[in-house]
């Protein structure tokens, strides 16, 4: 059985070779522990929030020359005692240093331990606690920008003030459940339904912030489909600009997905060049298009790119049918434009066509032209510029699914006031 009150240890920074490490000891001992090895100052007499500078010898043995930051309850970050040794980054010393902090009385901290002391000690509430990871994890401006501003409060700053409100309401409500044979009401209705609207309007709003969070925190994933020979595999190449894919003038060349990732001002987009759509007898070539279809089901964002040379308006409209089924956003994207003859050119016929053929962007993939407007129209498509940086987003879908409930709570309320339902009934909503 593990003890909240043991001291534990663990390296604070990634294995592997690097200039310096860090090893956190967190617990009632943990400066204790480590002035037992340490030579300098007695660790045990300085205030809080000092460094410095000795060696660690166990015995006779020396460990190394550390910098050691010393951190006092409650003002750390565990709210215990909390030291952070600073040694050479070698990864034989990290473990010799932890192996003789276990020898004089730590134990190896469990994943997440840290975190998880400090939550119970109410150095922050479970939202922050889960920011912090995704703070650890952030990949781009955007995701660094959310979970740091969970982590500060600002998510639980905003329902703990309504979960205040609310939770008024229902005591007064509670309460004339006492005086039920005399009739009274604590509650103003009215009063009541007015709250109840605003806190659904701002859960709604919340509920809604978790389309563009879940697109930051987790990326895009986006299919390239197509027909065969449409230039997909050439497309995933230029917007990774680099050759990911095999490129063949021969119809039929990707015969599974390729995956890959980047990064188009901050939102993270991760690009799955497929099979091209088509009927075939050869096998292989038939799964690889049975896999393209079970990834546009999976799909956020579909490209659907044609070779603008070879398709006429009513061919394109037939092969988007599948496409609009899905009920997925999907761009349609226009390929090899570098080699139309303008005027004559099929593109010219499509602006007179019905409305989702005229939004074709035209494309080279082999020659760069229009890949700028095409990263565009993908911000575009997952609403970007609907965020500001001072917005709530929700990320977790642990948040998302206990909004849910909250706002289906919430209508159980209205619907009990419209239709005249006892106090103890609407109590439990």
């Amino acid at each position: 059985m593990l003890s909240f009150h043991d001291t534990i240890v663990a390296p604070a920074t990634p294995p592997g070779t690097s200039a310096i490490a860090v090893i956190r000891l967190s617990g009632g001992e943990a400066i204790a522990i480590c002035q037992r090895l340490f030579r300098g100052k007695d660790l045990t007499r300085q205030p809080s929030h000092t460094v410095h500078y000795g060696s660690l010898r166990d015995g006779d043995e020396l460990l190394d020359e550390v910098l050691v930051s010393v951190f006092k309850a409650p003002t750390s970050f565990t709210k215990e005692n909390v030291v952070e040794i600073s040694c050479h980054g070698s990864a034989f010393v990290v473990q010799k240093i932890i192996r003789s902090l276990l020898k004089h009385g730590a134990r190896l901290a469990e994943p997440g331990e840290f975190t998880k002391r400090a939550f119970l000690n109410g150095q922050f509430d479970l939202a922050q606690a889960e920011a912090i990871a995704d703070l650890i994890h952030s990949d781009s401006e955007a995701t660094h920008r959310a979970a740091l501003s969970q982590m500060r409060g600002g998510f639980s700053k905003q329902i703990a003030n309504l979960r205040e409100r609310l939770i008024d309401f229902a005591s007064l409500i509670e309460l004339e459940l006492d005086f039920g044979e005399e009739d009274v009401e604590f509650a103003n209705r009215a009063d009541l339904k007015n709250l109840v609207l605003e806190i659904q309007a701002v859960v709604a709003s919340l509920m809604e912030s978790f389309r563009l969070g879940n697109v930051l925190k987790n990326g895009v994933p986006t299919v390239i489909a197509g027909k065969p020979n449409a230039g997909k595999s050439t497309l995933l190449n230029a917007l990774l600009n680099e050759p990911k894919a095999i490129v063949s003038e021969i119809p039929g060349t990707t015969r599974d997905f390729i995956e890959d990732e980047i990064h188009i001002e901050g939102i993270r987009f991760r690009f799955i060049d497929t099979a091209g759509l088509r009927h075939t007898t050869d096998v292989v070539e038939a799964m690889g298009v049975a896999r393209t279809r079970e990834k546009l089901k999976q799909a956020s964002l579909i490209i659907y790119l044609f070779d603008v040379n070879e398709t006429s308006p009513q061919e394109l409209e037939d092969e988007l049918a599948e496409i609009r089924n899905l009920d997925i956003p999907y761009l349609l994207v226009g390929n090899k434009a570098d080699k139309a003859a303008f005027p004559e050119n099929k593109i010219v016929s499509f602006e007179n066509a019905k409305p989702v053929l005229a939004s074709i962007l035209p494309i080279s993939a082999a020659t760069g032209l229009g890949m700028d407007e095409l990263k565009q129209r993908l911000l575009q498509k997952v609403r970007v510029d609907d965020y500001r940086p001072t917005d709530t987003l929700i990320t977790s879908i642990r948040h998302y699914d206990s909004l849910r409930l909250t706002h289906e709570s919430l209508g159980r309320v209205l619907d009990g006031m419209a239709t005249g339902i006892t106090g103890d009934l609407m109590a439990m909503d």
